[in-house]
C-alpha cells in the first residue's frame, strides 16, 4: 500500500494542472465567468494532499494548494 501511494505521488510531480478559482465576490459576467485559472506545474506533493505549484516561468505560488482544487491539464 505504501509503495502504491509513493508511485502515485511521484507520478503527480511535473504534471500540468489548472487551479479552481474561488469566487469571493459576484462578478458582472455571471455564469460566463471562468472557473479555472492558470497553467501550473506541480513542484512538490505532500502526503496529506497538499501541493506546491509553480508558474510556467518558475515562480512559486505563495501558498500550498489542496489536491481537491486542481484539475489535470491534458495537452
Amino acid at each position: 500500500m505504501y509503495q502504491k501511494r509513493m508511485i502515485q505521488a511521484y507520478d503527480k510531480k511535473e504534471d500540468l494542472v489548472l487551479q479552481k478559482i474561488i469566487h469571493i465576490q459576484k462578478d458582472f459576467r455571471g455564469k460566463y465567468m471562468p472557473n479555472w485559472e492558470g497553467l501550473y506545474v506541480v513542484k512538490k506533493v505532500f502526503s496529506r494532499g497538499a501541493l506546491i505549484l509553480t508558474e510556467m516561468d518558475g515562480k512559486n505560488l505563495p501558498n500550498p494548494v489542496n489536491l481537491n482544487s486542481i484539475k489535470k491539464y491534458f495537452t
